[in-house]
């Protein structure tokens, strides 16, 4: 905004536009007012009449818009609105609302003319009182100073005039003024949304109007934001520099405070590690469900993946798996008092899995579970009802090496199969029935591609025994025909007289100099 002129009488003598330093140095009432400079900008000037304000564009559209009844009778489409003279009629009603004994825009009583004009063409002109807004604007301090004003004095009656051009919201800057003249800015405040709120802030900080920042800022405190507001909120407090008058209690729902290098609201290790021990020892299943996707949703939402350490997954990991293990073994000797259990810690692992996937930390995951043999010898004396859960660790681990998420040696990827490829095939059917949302083709082509990474001879074993098997369980196998497939072009094929791929030419490119 753009402060321009200030005079007594009908000859203004012109100033430049209000000192930033007056911003910068907002709610301190010792600092030195600025020196008043020479310069003046082109206002545009209106004239507010006796009682009634004068409200004009610079375009030729005036009036109420009114929509004919034959019109809309007729099914004819209404006519376009005129967005500035819509905000011109909020305006009227700002200037001519006023409750009793309030004395702005009263003319007769008023000693200043405040005209307003902004970049989109409205020009509005006021009545104020020289003595409410010098006590509440250090902006109007400076420029009403009475030293100041008496080197300007002509001899001329009449108020002081005071114009302000380049306005970014006039309507913003009206209400900010009529708050001048309120004795419980809180209660005002309350009938505005957040977007206004800001505005008004924006403007009272530019006036130095202490009151209405202070009161704005409390209103922000309290008041609830949605996603956008917050963005603006954020972005206005942090261009207004507000920290010392109570921006900081505003900023703190949005950001945690640091003090002395020290995080004042807690590690953010700390409080996902509570997150996720709560998860995993919450007792109602179809909360735990929902709180399992909104923690890994969270997770990777978060890019930094400082948050949580690789240690402390694999600490959690480690108790899930020990209390599948006493379960298993339990209901392995016949003990099916806590065989429910079972399942529920091969949930839990398999959601620390997805974690460590997305992270690409799950290698130590992989070694662990390729060398759990004695679960896997206990396999066939748990009821299937109760340990199938466990193989959709192990199908999880087929599709992450499937799709190349896990990298392991070999040797690694071999000792996952022979302890864990007979207790998946067992329970396959299980799985396929029980779980609905079960993506049997995705398993099965990681369970395909895993296997085809071995050589060529390790492959062999496995699918001449899977051959056997699809042959007499059918359906209840998982189906792996593709991986069968290229084991035997590879393995036959090319060996009875299939003459070997060519090996690429490199032709070599010489450049002389000319």
């Amino acid at each position: 905004m753009d402060f321009t002129t200030i005079s007594n009488g009908h000859s203004p003598s012109s100033f430049t536009k209000f000192n930033s330093a007056l911003t910068a140095g907002l709610l301190n009432p010792h600092s030195p007012p600025p020196p008043p400079d020479k310069t003046r900008s082109s206002p545009n000037l209106f004239e507010m009449m006796a009682n009634e304000p004068d409200v004009r564009r610079r375009t030729q559209n005036q009036g109420q818009i009114q929509v004919p009844i034959s019109a809309l009778r007729q099914n004819q489409p209404p006519p376009v609105i005129d967005k500035q003279a819509l905000t011109m009629q909020r305006i009227s009603g700002l200037l001519l609302t006023r409750s009793p004994g309030n004395q702005f825009n009263d003319p007769y009583s008023g000693d200043i003319k405040l005209t307003l004009s902004s970049k989109d063409g409205i020009t509005v002109s006021m009545n104020l009182h020289r003595q409410i807004v010098v006590a509440h604007s250090r902006f109007f301090a400076v420029k009403l100073s009475d030293r100041w004003a008496k080197q300007q004095e002509n001899g001329s009656a009449g108020p002081y005039i005071v114009e302000i051009a380049d306005c970014d919201d006039v309507e913003v800057y009206i209400e900010t003024l009529k708050l001048m003249y309120c004795t419980d800015l809180r209660k005002k405040l309350l009938r505005e949304d957040v977007s206004k709120v800001l505005g008004i802030l924006k403007v009272s900080a530019a006036f130095g109007f202490d009151a209405g920042v202070l009161s704005c800022l409390e209103y922000l405190e309290a008041a609830p934001w949605d996603e956008d507001e917050e963005e603006k909120v954020a972005s206005l407090l942090a261009e207004l520099r507000l920290e010392n008058v109570g921006a900081g209690e505003v900023l703190k729902r949005v950001s945690v405070e640091v003090t002395n290098g020290t995080d004042e609201g807690g590690n953010n290790e700390e409080v996902l590690l509570k997150l996720l021990h709560v998860v995993l020892q919450g007792k109602d299943e179809k909360a735990r469900r929902g709180m399992k996707g909104l923690v890994l949703k969270m997770l990777r939402e978060n890019s930094s993946q400082s948050d949580l350490r690789k240690e402390s997954l694999y600490s959690a990991c480690d108790g899930c798996l020990e209390h599948l293990r006493n379960h298993f073994l339990r209901a392995a000797s016949s003990d099916l008092t806590d065989a429910s259990q079972i399942a529920r810690q091969a949930d839990n692992l398999l959601w620390i899995l997805d974690i460590l996937i997305d992270r690409q930390i799950a290698e130590d995951f992989l070694n662990s579970w390729a060398s759990q043999s004695e679960l896997s010898n206990a396999h066939s004396k748990v009821p299937v009802v109760h340990r199938y859960e466990v193989s959709r660790v192990t199908a999880r681990l087929f599709v992450g090496i499937g799709k190349g998420h896990l990298l392991a040696s070999k040797e690694v990827r071999c000792l996952l199969l022979q302890t864990w490829l007979v207790p998946f095939y067992n329970d396959f059917g299980w799985m396929r029935g029980a779980s609905k949302s079960l993506d049997r083709h995705l398993i099965e082509d990681g369970l395909s591609n895993t296997i085809l990474t071995l050589p060529l001879a390790w492959q062999q074993d496995i699918l001449l025994a899977w051959f056997n098997r699809f042959l007499n369980a059918g359906e209840d196998c998982p189906n792996i025909q593709r991986a069968f497939e290229i084991w035997w072009r590879r393995a036959f094929q090319r060996r009875s007289g299939e003459p070997p791929p060519r090996e690429p030419h490199v032709t070599t490119a010489t450049i002389e100099n000319s």
